[in-house]
């Protein structure tokens, strides 16, 4: 995923978290670091969905763990996680949680031409795909609108562009973080303004998300397609 990708989906991601909504945010490979977006450390390999089973994840090295155990003390549960002898203990600040063995109300593609464009993402998980609504939001050519809504822009001159346009005429309250993602979106697509593909809608957009607080900082270019 190219940064102009990622920082439409965090943006949309957050919006939605601001909204209440229950949302999660997946990708099929590994984040670039110095793409900086905020809310990118969120993005995880696997679809979640809310479900019944609390999964608690933290990073791991090989024999790391000596033991996983549990008790109940009154009317709490406690999971017990030991370290094996000489081996550094838990940083509880890298414990992530959420809920598995549900199946999505909606999945939104984002940047995505096809479904197997997803790759390990989409194979491993179809029967979550299957009889789910989906949204197709893209700027590819090759877009066969596969979705159950599709927004299909093989003009605009980025991914964020579009995001932003579509946050407007939702008229969806949108904050700095947000804003800040998709301008960074935008400059990277458009290698700062000098795609061909940038018009005056580029610049509305890119004035919008200024006006909602975006933060103007140097971003890595998109390679081009």
């Amino acid at each position: 995923p190219n940064l102009d990708a990622v920082a439409s989906a965090t943006a949309l991601y957050l919006t939605l978290l601001h909204m209440g909504k229950q949302v999660g945010i997946a990708a099929p490979e590994e984040i670039n670091p110095q793409f900086a977006l905020i809310g990118q450390d969120k993005i995880q390999t696997q679809l979640s969905s809310e479900g019944n089973t609390l999964v608690v994840s933290f990073p791991y090295t090989e024999g790391a763990v000596d033991k996983v155990t549990y008790n109940i003390e009154g009317d709490r549960f406690n999971l017990l996680i030991s370290p094996k002898e000489g081996m550094s203990k838990l940083d509880h600040t890298k414990v992530k949680y959420l809920y598995s063995g549900g199946r999505p109300d909606v999945i939104i593609t984002i940047y995505t031409p096809t479904l197997n464009a997803l790759g390990n993402l989409y194979n491993s998980q179809k029967d979550k795909f299957t009889g789910v609504e989906i949204i197709n939001i893209d700027r590819h050519f090759t877009n066969n609108n596969y979705g159950t809504v599709n927004l299909v822009d093989k003009k605009a001159a980025s991914m964020s562009e579009i995001m932003t346009d579509l946050m407007r005429s939702l008229n969806v309250k949108m904050d700095k973080d947000a804003a800040t993602n998709l301008y960074s979106g935008i400059i990277s697509a458009t290698n700062n303004f000098t795609a061909h593909a940038v018009s005056g809608q580029t610049f509305e957009a890119s004035a919008f998300l200024l006006n909602n607080g975006a933060v103007r900082k140097a971003v890595m270019p998109t390679q081009p397609m």
